[in-house]
């Protein structure tokens, strides 16, 4: 059995890092990254909070919305700075920064 997922797709833009390890990956996010992390924390939150029927859920109702808007945005903000830096998205900025070092 083929376990090496990299033979199914090859990358289209050059590649900085074929496995990059946790702590690249997450510095690497950009602003549009931060920006759609906030984002879709703030829908959370808010969505949380309208779902709230009772006055008194609506606190614990925000929280938990908020906590799975912040772990769904952290995770495609993850999954854009890996994939810029495996090569599967347009990575000019990555390229350029990593050249250098």
């Amino acid at each position: 059995m083929n376990t090496d997922i990299t033979a199914a797709v090859k990358p289209e833009y050059p590649v900085v890092d074929r496995n990059p390890p946790f702590t690249k990956t997450v510095a690497n996010f950009n602003t549009l990254d931060y920006l759609r992390l906030f984002t879709i924390t703030s829908v959370s939150v808010t969505v949380g909070y309208l779902s709230g029927i009772k006055p008194n859920v609506r606190g614990p109702s925000m929280v938990t919305g908020g906590l799975i808007g912040f772990m769904g945005g952290f995770m495609y903000a993850y999954q854009n700075s890996a994939g810029r830096l495996m090569g599967f998205f347009p990575n000019e900025g990555e390229v350029a920064r990593y050249k250098k070092a």
